[in-house]
């Protein structure tokens, strides 16, 4: 079964007509906190960044806290809900997955971003699978942080960071209107 189009999303106003290729995309994985996973897509919005959800999700789409945090960019954010990790994997098989945890050992900033790449993040209190971060050792990418009283980083700050640098190095510039010139009366 393909995963559900984000038709199906209509409370939140979503429609995958509005959605434009991005060189990158970014996955949540289990999310659980609403206001993390409206920033995030916010932020999707503002990058023109397809956003995945892997269920199960830690709220319900209609959450009032989820459409708060994501304003009214809802409809400007290109979203697929995956009703399990396997079902997202299999899904974007063929894909370069890029995975974001404390546990890795190459820096974010160091790495080479690929058109095509997906940045995958996972849940705010468990992360991603450790089975899933051993099978993919050499592409699981780490914030680095100097406070050693610091367990993570909030989600959606997180995101925003690999997101920006995934752009910067892949030299995307995010697509504006342009106003148009007054004409003379």
């Amino acid at each position: 079964m393909a995963p559900r189009d984000t038709t199906g999303l209509r409370g939140l106003g979503l429609s995958s007509a509005q959605a434009v290729r991005a060189p990158v995309e970014v996955a949540l994985v289990e999310p659980e906190i609403p206001p993390n996973t409206g920033n995030v897509a916010r932020t999707c919005a503002a990058a023109n960044t397809p956003l995945h959800l892997v269920e199960p999700l830690g709220f319900r789409l209609t959450d009032r806290h989820l459409k708060r945090a994501g304003l009214d960019y809802w409809p400007y954010v290109d979203v697929t809900v995956h009703r399990s990790l396997e079902h997202f994997l299999c899904h974007m098989e063929g894909r370069r997955l890029l995975f974001f945890s404390k546990k890795g050992c190459l820096d974010y900033d160091a790495f080479s971003y690929e058109p095509g790449d997906c940045l995958v993040f996972g849940s705010e209190t468990q992360g991603l699978p450790a089975w899933l971060l051993e099978a993919h050792a050499d592409r699981v990418l780490r914030i680095p942080m100097d406070s050693a009283h610091v367990r993570s980083l909030n989600l959606s700050t997180a995101v925003g960071i690999a997101l920006f640098e995934a752009r910067r190095q892949l030299k995307e510039q995010p697509s504006r209107i342009r106003p148009q010139a007054a004409r003379p009366l």
